[in-house]
């Protein structure tokens, strides 16, 4: 055993001597470093642009939406019109589906935008109301937030998966090392399978802790929007009290389903410090005292004056 732990760390210290000098001769004929940046992020834009053109496509087959037409709803057309032209995007197609549960969800950016409506939104909402959840929805095209943070979740996954190409080789050198120092010691290993399997799990440990971090920013960056949206639908409507009624309305009737479009969803309920943090909303809650204290601010002021 003593025998064959010694060969094996000649063989690895064989072995990472020519990786050394792989990298050595890589390293002398690399690229210019800005350029190797550019094109692994332009790459990996266009491959989460891609994502996210196929992934709208999917959403709305997956949820049957249906065309509005303007006879059917002609005052929440009026409306979405008006709305439209006040914050200078092209006017979003409008459409309604039975979703799990009464919820908005918009898709696309500033121009051919689409803004899906459960049917039951007519039923628990006043006009007003719609109206002020609608221009959520239009202030999330303004600012392009769903195609944002799709390419920041391409830019991720590009990063982890360099990151993870990187420490693989380090990861399995420093694995066999040990490999052969339990030989040395006359300890028999694991099967090579099963040290192989371990130095990949490791390895992609390390990673998984990468994509977390950067994925708890993306969804402290989704909160943020969120927020900013009913800002942006309170300055364009006039009524924070009617989108807080509104958002009221939605957290009593229905609680946030799970999947695939979980993110898209106005709800949003947090239960514990970690489901926060990977939230892509606020608290409905928060949201909620929020805008009713804009309003009473609101009020406050035209009392004053």
């Amino acid at each position: 055993m003593a025998v064959t732990g010694l060969v094996l760390v000649a063989l690895y210290l064989l072995v990472g001597t020519l990786l050394v000098e792989i990298a050595a001769s890589l390293w002398s004929a690399r690229p210019d470093p800005v350029l190797f940046a550019a094109a692994l992020l332009g790459s990996s834009l266009v491959f989460g642009y891609a994502s996210y053109r196929g992934g709208t496509a999917r959403i709305l087959s997956s949820l049957e939406a249906v065309d509005l037409p303007r006879e059917r709803a002609p005052q929440l057309h009026a409306r979405v019109d008006r709305l439209s032209e006040r914050m200078g995007i092209e006017r979003p197609q409008l459409l309604v589906a039975r979703m799990p549960a009464p919820n908005a969800l918009a898709l696309g950016g500033r121009r051919r935008g689409v803004v899906v409506l459960d049917a039951s939104l007519f039923r628990i909402l006043s006009m007003d109301e719609l109206e002020t959840i609608v221009a959520h929805e239009l202030a999330h095209l303004e600012s392009r937030d769903s195609l944002i943070q799709t390419l920041g979740f391409s830019v991720a996954q590009t990063l982890s998966g360099l990151v993870f190409f990187l420490l693989l080789p380090v990861g399995l050198f420093v694995a066999g090392f040990r490999r052969a120092l339990r030989w040395l010691r006359g300890e028999r290993p694991r099967p090579f399978s099963q040290h192989l399997q371990r130095t990949h799990a490791q390895v992609a440990s390390a990673v998984v802790v990468l994509m977390l971090v950067l994925t708890l920013a993306l969804r402290a960056h989704s909160r943020r929007r969120e927020f900013a949206a009913d800002d942006r639908a309170v300055a364009v409507t006039e009524k924070p009290m009617a989108l807080a009624r509104g958002l009221a309305r939605i957290e009593r009737a229905s609680e946030p389903p799970g999947g695939l479009l979980s993110s898209l969803y106005i709800h949003g309920t947090e239960e514990n410090v970690l489901t926060r943090l990977l939230a892509t909303h606020p608290p409905m809650q928060e949201r909620i005292e929020r805008l009713v204290e804009l309003g009473e601010s609101t009020w406050h002021r035209i009392e004053i004056q």
